[in-house]
C-alpha cells in the first residue's frame, strides 16, 4: 500500500462525489409530484419509473459497492468457490419473472408500499406482517453498514484519514462527511435521489470493468499467466483453487440456490420494484438485468488478477482497491474509486428508505398510530431513514469489520425465512397464517443457532454461513436448510390448523388483483391503502 495520500486519485474521487451530491439534491425536482407529503412519492418515487430508470435503480440496488469489493475478494482468498455469486444472479431472474409482476399488480391495486403490507392484506395477520417487517429491518441494517465498509476501503487505499495512530475523529471524518451528505439528500429527495445517481454509478462501473478486463491482463502478460499465478498460489497455500473442490460442491450449490431465493426478499429489492410504473416494466427488467451478471463474472476475475499482480493485504476487502491503485494511472484509479464509492451511496440510500418504509407502515401505523395521515407517514419515514443510517454508521465505526460481514451473512439466512409468506402468498391462500408464523420462527431460530455455532480461524462464533445438513451429512448453506425446515413446519401445521378449523383471517385481495395493470379499471389512482 502506498504511503501518504494519492492526491490525483482523491481529486477525481471528490469531483464525482460532488457531482452526484448535486444530482442527489436536484432529484427532488425531477418528476416533481403534486403531493410531496406521501410515502408513495418519497419512498417509491411516485411509482412512476419506466424500464431504463428501473433497470439502473435495480442494478444499483443489487450490485453494490460491497459486491464490487467482496466478490473478487472472495476469489482472491478462496479461489473459484467465490464464483457462487455469478450463478445465483442468473438463477434469480427466471424466478422473479414468475412472481414480481404479481406482487407489483396487487401492490399497485391496494396501495401496498412494503412486503409486510401485502402479507397483512393477504393473510389478515398483523403478527405475521410484523414478523416480516422486523426480519426485513434486521437483515437490512448490516447490509447498509457494509456499503460504508466499501467506502472506507477506498478511502484507506487512497491514504485518506491517516494511519492507525491517527485520532479516531480525524481518521473517520471522510466517512462521516460522506454519510452526512447521503443522509441529507436521501431525506430531501427520497427514492428519486438514488434513481438519478444510479445512472452515474452504473456507467462508471461498466467503464471501469471494461477497462480493467483488458488493460490489467495486458500489463500482467495475459490470462494464461494470471491463471497460472493464481493456481500456483492456491497449490502452495493449500487454500482454494481454480476449480471448486469436490468436498465443497454441496456448499457451492446450496449457497447459490439459497442466495437466489433470498435476493428479492430484501426490502430494498422490493422497494425498487414497486417504484416502476407498470407490470410490463418488471417483466422487461427480468429479461435485461442478466447483463449485470455478465459484468459480475468479469468483475470476479479481478480476484485472480490481484493474485497475479502480487497484491498483499491483511484485509482481503482491500485487495481490489489496492489492485486498482497499483495497476491504473492515478487519474483512472480515482475513477475506479469513485465507481466503488458511488456504488455504496446508491444502495445505502435505497436500503435506508426501504427499512424506514417497513417501520412506518408496519410498526408505526399498524401498532402505534393507526390513524396516521400520509403526511405523518412520510415525516416518520424520513426520520427513521436517518436513524437507520446513523445505526449503520455506528456499527461500522465501533465494531470490527468482520462482525459486519458476519451479520450480513446472518441477514441472508433471516430474510430467506420470509419467502413462504411472500411468494407463497402470491400464488395461494392455502397456507395458514399461524403456520407461516410458526415456520418463520423455526427457520429464524435454527438459522441463528446454527450460524452461531460456526467457527472460523479468526473467530469462535458466526464464522461462516455453511454447516452440515442434518440427515444428509454434507456441508451446505444454513439459510437453505432453515428454509426447508420452515416450509416443512408451515405445511404440516397448515394441515393441522385447517383440520382444527382455526380462524384463517380475512383476505382483502381478489384473484384479478394479481394481474391488474396501471391503466385497468378499478386500480386505485391515489394509491391509498385498502383496509
Amino acid at each position: 500500500m502506498n504511503d501518504g495520500v494519492n492526491g490525483v486519485a482523491l481529486a477525481v474521487f471528490i469531483f464525482f462525489f460532488l457531482a452526484v451530491t448535486v444530482m442527489g439534491f436536484l432529484a427532488a425536482r425531477w418528476r416533481k409530484a403534486e403531493n410531496e407529503h406521501s410515502l408513495d412519492e418519497w419512498g417509491l418515487g411516485g411509482r412512476s419509473f419506466g424500464t431504463w430508470v428501473t433497470w439502473f435503480l435495480l442494478g444499483g440496488d443489487l450490485y453494490t459497492a460491497y459486491t464490487f469489493v467482496a466478490v473478487p475478494a472472495a476469489i482472491y482468498a478462496a479461489g473459484a468457490a467465490g464464483f457462487f455469486a455469478v450463478p445465483y444472479t442468473i438463477l434469480v431472474y427466471p424466478l422473479i419473472f414468475t412472481f414480481l409482476p404479481r406482487l407489483w399488480s396487487v401492490s399497485h391495486k391496494h396501495g401496498y408500499v412494503t412486503t409486510s403490507d401485502f402479507v397483512r392484506g393477504r393473510f389478515g395477520s398483523k403478527g405475521l406482517s410484523l414478523a416480516v417487517a422486523v426480519t426485513g429491518i434486521l437483515a437490512t441494517m448490516p447490509y447498509i453498514a457494509l456499503q460504508l465498509v466499501g467506502i472506507q476501503a477506498v478511502l484507506d487505499v487512497m491514504g485518506v484519514g491517516g494511519g492507525e495512530d491517527t485520532n479516531w475523529f480525524i481518521k473517520d471524518l471522510p466517512l462521516l462527511i460522506a454519510f452526512g451528505v447521503l443522509a441529507a439528500y436521501t431525506y430531501s429527495s427520497g427514492l428519486r435521489a438514488p434513481a438519478l445517481i444510479a445512472f452515474v454509478k452504473d456507467t462508471l462501473i461498466y467503464l471501469v470493468i471494461a477497462v480493467a478486463i483488458i488493460y490489467i491482463p495486458v500489463k500482467l502478460g495475459g490470462f494464461d499467466d494470471i491463471f497460472a499465478n493464481a493456481g500456483e498460489k492456491f497449490t502452495t497455500t493449500g487454500v482454494g483453487g481454480l476449480v471448486p473442490a469436490e468436498a465443497g460442491q454441496w456448499t457451492y450449490a446450496t449457497l447459490a440456490l439459497g442466495s437466489a431465493l433470498a435476493l428479492f426478499m430484501y426490502p430494498h429489492s422490493i422497494t425498487a420494484t414497486l417504484s416502476s410504473r407498470s407490470r410490463d416494466v418488471i417483466r422487461r427488467n427480468t429479461t435485461i438485468l442478466p447483463l449485470y451478471s455478465l459484468m459480475l463474472g468479469l468483475l470476479a476475475l479481478l480476484g485472480f488478477m490481484a493474485i497475479a499482480a502480487g497484491v498483499k493485504v491483511e484485509n482481503g476487502q482491500l485487495a481490489i482497491p489496492q489492485l486498482f491503485e497499483n495497476m491504473f494511472p492515478d487519474w483512472f484509479a480515482g475513477v475506479a474509486f469513485a465507481a466503488i464509492g458511488i456504488g455504496a451511496l446508491v444502495p445505502a440510500a435505497i436500503m435506508s428508505i426501504a427499512a424506514a418504509n417497513l417501520f412506518t407502515r408496519n410498526i408505526y401505523k399498524d401498532f402505534i398510530k393507526p390513524d396516521a395521515t400520509p403526511a405523518q407517514e412520510t415525516k416518520v419515514s424520513k426520520l427513521v431513514s436517518l436513524l437507520v443510517k446513523v445505526g449503520a454508521l455506528a456499527f461500522v465505526l465501533t465494531m470490527d469489520k468482520t462482525v459486519a460481514i458476519n451479520f450480513q451473512l446472518l441477514g441472508g439466512i433471516w430474510i430467506l425465512q420470509t419467502f413462504p409468506a411472500l411468494v407463497g402468498g402470491l400464488f395461494t391462500r392455502w397456507f395458514h397464517r399461524w403456520a407461516l408464523l410458526a415456520g418463520w420462527a423455526v427457520g429464524m431460530i435454527y438459522g441463528t443457532v446454527a450460524a452461531y455455532g460456526v467457527a472460523s480461524p479468526t473467530q469462535k462464533h458466526f464464522g461462516g454461513s455453511s454447516k452440515e445438513i442434518p440427515g444428509i451429512g454434507e456441508i451446505g448453506y444454513i439459510g437453505l436448510t432453515a428454509f426447508v425446515l420452515n416450509l416443512v413446519v408451515t405445511v404440516v401445521l397448515t394441515f393441522v390448523l385447517k383440520a382444527a378449523k382455526a380462524p384463517e383471517g380475512i383476505d382483502e385481495t381478489s384473484p384479478e388483483d394479481y394481474t391488474a395493470d396501471a391503466g385497468d379499471p378499478g386500480v386505485q389512482k391515489d394509491l391509498t391503502p385498502v383496509h
